[in-house]
């Protein structure tokens, strides 16, 4: 008989009653469902069906999902069959992986705040992308933009980031003709925009955008923040969140279509931690692998009280009917399959026309 695996519900069900005298009253209605959702999940609580196998005709019991999103055990079905609605809409071209994160200063807001900061970060970023790429020196043209909100960081503290999947190239302004990403030669590789310069106009955005909202009394403070509730507090919390530039990481570009489909069958779907990074649950102890980045991403293993453990999990529950995948670009939703013809048209005048790779100097 195979072993059972450690899960992140056995966690939850097993300390659930110390977790709740600890944690219970400060949790939100959608930390609550989530919670009883994966607790429940694919046990008899939730009933039951006949899957049938299609080959041999063999039947057999099991549980129903609870299906939700922040559940480790059904996202996986979820994935598959949103990558693959995906596949009809990659072109021939490279594709630029961007990774926006807030700096810590920012993150406590934002934690109390998810619904409207997550909001102006996508807002901040994608507006960030689409004007640097209009801009002539950089591209000239609209480009497709797919993002995803993460939350979280390897030890399952907050740390938002939004994993932008970005088209290396565009359509020119007048719709004639498909502009190819630049090429250096110096470099031998693609060309998209500098970081320094997406950084400083995303920090500029996001700023702009949060004190909007605050103005229009959209941002709430508790706790230990309740002071920011002050115009002068708030503004020097600001101004220390912008003395560096905030963290904008340009990856190299994905090979080939085929494998941005791999990439976002990994991302698109993913949750704050998966069963398999699960060690053991002894010694009063829950213990998790976690990739350490300061330590050239070596495998270590992190020990934490489940009390501790749960609550970090529950930090990453976002708002009830938030989108935390969006589109934007010629891959926005409105006019996607229009632009996507246009896209490809496009690019297949484009190859007879393409000068060698190498031919065009990026701009400074």
């Amino acid at each position: 008989m195979t072993r059972h695996r450690l899960e992140v519900a056995d966690v939850f069900r097993v300390h659930e009653a110390e977790f709740m005298e600890r944690f219970g009253g400060s949790l939100s209605i959608d930390q609550k469902r989530v919670f009883r959702a994966i607790s429940v999940c694919r046990t008899k609580a939730l009933g039951g069906h006949v899957e049938e196998c299609k080959h041999c005709g063999h039947e057999r019991n099991a549980y129903n999902s609870c299906r939700n999103r922040h559940c480790p055990k059904c996202q996986a079905m979820a994935a598959a069959k949103w990558t693959e609605a995906r596949a009809a809409e990659l072109l021939p071209i490279p594709y630029f992986h961007i990774v926006f994160t807030l700096p810590k200063e920012i993150r406590p807001i934002t934690l109390q705040n998810k619904r409207v900061a997550y909001d102006i970060l996508f807002r901040a970023a994608s507006e960030t992308l689409k004007e640097l790429t209009a801009d002539p020196k950089h591209l000239g043209a609209e480009i497709g933009i797919l993002a995803v909100l993460h939350t979280w960081g390897q030890k399952l503290g907050h740390h938002p980031h939004l994993h932008c999947v970005v088209s290396g190239g565009g359509i020119a302004p007048d719709q004639s003709r498909w502009v190819h990403c630049k090429r250096s030669r110096r470099k031998g590789k693609e060309f998209f925009l500098p970081r320094k310069i997406l950084s400083r106009v995303f920090r500029g955005k996001f700023i702009d955008f949060l004190k909007r909202a605050y103005r229009r009394g959209e941002i709430e403070f508790h706790g230990q923040l309740a002071s920011l509730a002050q115009p002068t507090a708030f503004r020097q919390c600001l101004n220390r969140s912008v003395g560096n530039d905030w963290n904008v990481d340009v990856r190299r570009p994905f090979g080939s279509p085929e494998i941005v489909l791999k990439y976002l069958a990994r991302y698109t779907h993913r949750v704050a931690i998966s069963n398999r990074r699960l060690v053991d649950m002894e010694g009063g102890k829950v213990r998790f692998q976690y990739k350490d980045y300061a330590d050239g991403g070596q495998w270590k293993v992190l020990p934490l009280e489940p009390t501790e453990f749960i609550r970090r999990f529950l930090l990453h529950v976002l708002p009830s009917g938030f989108m935390r995948i969006r589109h934007y670009g010629f891959l926005a939703n409105r006019f996607r399959s229009e632009k996507i013809a246009l896209c490809r048209e496009l690019l297949e005048v484009s190859k007879e026309q393409q000068t060698a790779p190498g031919d065009t100097e990026p701009e400074p």
